[in-house]
């Protein structure tokens, strides 16, 4: 029998959901129950965010150095317990082990050892008197309460991205992770409290998303809303930010282009392709989805690409030699599969993939890795996102179709060009419209540097100094330097010069 879990951090307590309505984390490998818990109510969201609003204020006037202490402190757990969240996040997500082992978890461990330096670093304008009159100066001032939705795909590293600037910043946090995914968030929520950052500081809500997550965005006690997932929820979830008139903060869709030039190492091209577009079982905003190819490489590269693909293992995540685990639901799965299916019907090719594979457990959501051609650029499989391990290739002439073709969706997260010529290097990082692009690589993320898209992908950064711009406010001081009752401006409300 699953483990029955309490689901919900509010003040430091541990605590299980009060809606009444039961939900099952599932193993996506093989179809089993993971653990059972109870959904999150608004009742919950409500002592959430009460219990941020006191903690904030005794976080808020901590010192700098007081807050990175912790921070240092709580990355040195983390250490400790890497390989725990390593099996917890492959067991929910179905991940391979090598990618928790070596992407996910480091990564996270990387988030936290840097913010813990970011927060003695929250940098402002050198004070001056700009008018002779008055000195001004910056305070950057944290938000107070901010609530944060993350997304099932990376559960630890997004609920990283949530908590770390917001915290090293001096707010404290509702978190709403995924439902389906929340095991390492409310580890990490569990081991902030031991690392000594104050209970309340970070809060963990396990709910619904129009439960939990709607009253979570609409409680008039959260100042700020930070959202990643999905461009249509993202839209509703503004929506109702707005209508609250709060700070907003979205990392939503992609659909990520790969352009590859009649230059570029081929070799490095078709490598580049395959591990790009499979990562985490494609189930990756910035995951290569669309190839767009210069005629004299196109045909070499469909090659290249349906011949390693083919290679890719899949099997059991938690096995170190698997490339390739399962999508996160049999749902997901049914999609992916049925995008596939329109594609084909609309004139599309399968050239390798294509199928929910015999050779994985009828219960697992397994999907082969599976490259596309002779797609039309204005169909669906090439305009919107699969989330799955599918790669769609089409052939350019010019480099100017080849920018152009890879600018034509709504979306501008990520992006990357292969070419050995620095002047076609620099076009393409300056004319392709997105938050990210990667020359002769795709994927690769450092903590230093900041992360999040335009157009219909969102607005404002994750990681790097950039994201306190996100969960901080400017607020200018100014001071008289004049010492005098009768100021020279006053003339214009009364009496002369």
């Amino acid at each position: 029998m699953a483990e029955r879990i309490a689901a919900q951090r509010i003040g430091g307590v541990a605590a299980d959901g009060t809606s009444g309505d039961d939900f099952h984390v599932v193993n996506p490998a093989d179809g089993s129950v993971v653990a059972t818990l109870e959904l999150a109510s608004p009742v919950d969201v409500d002592a959430a965010v009460e219990a941020a609003v006191q903690a904030q204020k005794e976080w808020g006037s901590a010192t700098p150095a007081e807050r990175s202490a912790a921070l240092h402190r709580l990355a040195g757990i983390l250490e400790a317990k890497a390989e725990q969240y390593a099996q917890t996040e492959t067991l929910q997500t179905g991940k391979p082990i090598k990618l928790s082992r070596e992407f996910d978890v480091p990564g996270s461990i990387d988030n936290v050892a840097y913010f813990a330096g970011a927060a003695r670093h929250l940098q402002g304008s050198a004070a001056a008197e700009w008018d002779g009159a008055h000195t001004s100066m910056i305070r950057r001032e944290p938000v107070g309460v901010v609530g944060s939705i993350a997304p099932w795909n990376y559960p630890l590293q997004m609920a990283m991205w949530k908590i770390l600037p917001a915290i090293a910043a001096g707010n404290a946090i509702v978190l709403k992770p995924s439902e389906m995914t929340p095991l390492t968030t409310l580890m990490l929520a569990d081991d902030c409290l031991a690392a000594g950052i104050p209970a309340g500081v970070v809060n963990v809500i396990t709910g619904a998303g129009p439960v939990a997550g709607e009253a979570l965005v609409s409680h008039p006690k959260v100042g700020m809303v930070s959202f990643t997932g999905s461009t249509p929820v993202g839209r509703r979830v503004a929506s109702l930010a707005i209508d609250g008139l709060k700070r907003v903060h979205m990392e939503l869709g992609g659909k990520a282009p790969f352009v590859v030039f009649d230059d570029a190492d081929l070799e490095a091209a078709v490598h580049g392709a395959v591990a790009a577009s499979v990562i985490n079982g494609g189930q990756d905003c910035t995951a290569a989805t669309r190839a767009y190819v210069q005629r004299p490489l196109y045909d070499a590269f469909i090659a290249g690409v349906a011949e390693l693909m083919a290679s890719v293992r899949l099997g059991d995540p938690l096995n170190e030699h698997t490339d390739l685990g399962p999508l996160i639901s049999k749902r997901q799965q049914e999609r992916v599969r049925d995008f596939i299916e329109r594609a084909v019907a609309d004139g599309a090719r399968v050239a390798t993939g294509g199928r929910i594979p015999a050779t994985t457990p009828e219960a697992g959501a397994y999907f082969e890795p599976t490259l596309i051609i002779d797609a039309r650029q204005n169909s669906e499989i090439v305009q919107s996102e699969v989330f799955g391990p599918v790669l769609v290739a089409l052939p350019f002439d010019s480099d100017d179709e080849g920018l152009n073709l890879a600018n034509d969706t709504p979306y501008g997260l990520a992006a990357s060009a292969w070419t050995t010529d620095v002047v076609r290097a620099l076009r393409a990082s300056r004319e392709i419209t997105a938050g990210c692009v990667w020359i002769n690589d795709h994927i690769p993320i450092v903590s230093e540097m900041p992360h999040g898209g335009v157009k219909a992908s969102g607005f404002g950064k994750d990681m790097s100094p950039y994201s306190f711009e996100e969960y901080t406010i400017i607020k200018h001081v100014s001071i008289d330097t004049a010492g005098v009752a009768r100021k020279d401006w006053h003339r214009t409300i009364f009496g002369d010069r």
